[in-house]
């Protein structure tokens, strides 16, 4: 039912944005990306573990797992770098409003959403390649789905590069966005403390549903970060799954209901088609 959610939910947007051409603005783009990654990320979680579930026999072939890794770790980065850019954009709207249009346009936001995937899709085949070598001597994953650390855990040969590049493609992925994100609010924020409340009013409504979804994939990503790295045991096992699942079961399910609900253009569109429906309905009967 959860997946049914997410698929339905972000689909629908995503369907909104592109048939409506008064939603093809690069923030629009943005979202749309956003709500394509949600439903790239539930994909490589949901069908494999609700086979684990409906399974008596709880295993994964080696081909399927190393799959599962790379949808999981590059949705992970592809989210965290589309809401950098995100950010970037809300800081030039709402800092430069007479330049935005020329500063951000649909080919430049277009561009930035090429890169974004670009950027996941090819750092992270090295670090597959680097465990897919590994000699293992264990076939015991501690978790729900396949993580590349609990892979690397089970080698028994040397794994010093792996670690290395790692701790690298972890710090590029979590640390470098978190860059233009500080920046981008650092200068948000003066601008509202100075300028006119018309213009707080524009950052509150626009930049809200940002900051919740990266104050909740923040937290998601950096539980499951701390939880492959370092030895968590002393957290009570129901809570460990519980958090290790939150960053890609709640983020999936949030961001359409904040977007949907908190954006005025697409709220009302969605009203206008419901309405449309709830009348050719009645006209029928």
């Amino acid at each position: 039912m959860l997946y049914l959610v997410i698929v339905v939910a972000n689909t629908s947007l995503i369907v909104v944005i592109c048939v409506n051409r008064s939603l093809h603005e690069p923030m629009y783009l943005f979202m749309c990306n956003l709500f394509v990654n949600e439903l790239y990320g539930s994909t490589g979680l949901f069908p494999i573990l609700l086979v684990q579930i409906l399974s008596d026999i709880h295993t994964v072939s080696a081909p399927l797992c190393f799959l599962q890794i790379f949808c999981l770790h590059t949705y992970g980065g592809i989210e965290f770098y589309n809401l950098a850019v995100m950010s970037y954009d809300r800081y030039l709207a709402i800092c430069y409003p007479l330049q935005y249009n020329t500063r951000m346009t649909s080919n430049k936001a277009v561009i930035f959403i090429i890169l974004v995937w670009l950027n996941s899709f090819v750092r992270f085949p090295i670090i597959l390649y680097l465990s897919i070598r590994l000699t293992l001597c264990g076939n015991i994953i501690n978790g729900l789905y396949c993580s590349n650390y609990a892979v690397v855990k089970l080698a028994c040969s040397d794994t010093q590069v792996n670690n290395f590049y790692g701790y690298f493609t972890t710090a590029s992925t979590v640390f470098v966005p978190m860059l233009p994100i500080l920046f981008s609010y650092i200068k948000i924020l003066r601008v509202c403390f100075s300028g006119s409340k018309q213009t707080r009013q524009k950052a509150v409504s626009t930049c809200t549903p940002h900051l919740v979804s990266l104050l909740n994939f923040t937290f998601g990503g950096y539980f499951e970060v701390l939880q492959s790295r370092f030895d968590m045991s002393g957290f009570p096992s129901a809570l460990r799954i519980i958090l290790s699942l939150y960053f890609l079961i709640i983020q999936p399910l949030m961001n359409p209901v904040m977007y949907g609900l908190q954006m005025s253009k697409i709220r009302n569109i969605c009203k206008h088609v419901l309405r449309y429906k709830l009348l050719s309905g009645r006209s029928n009967n």
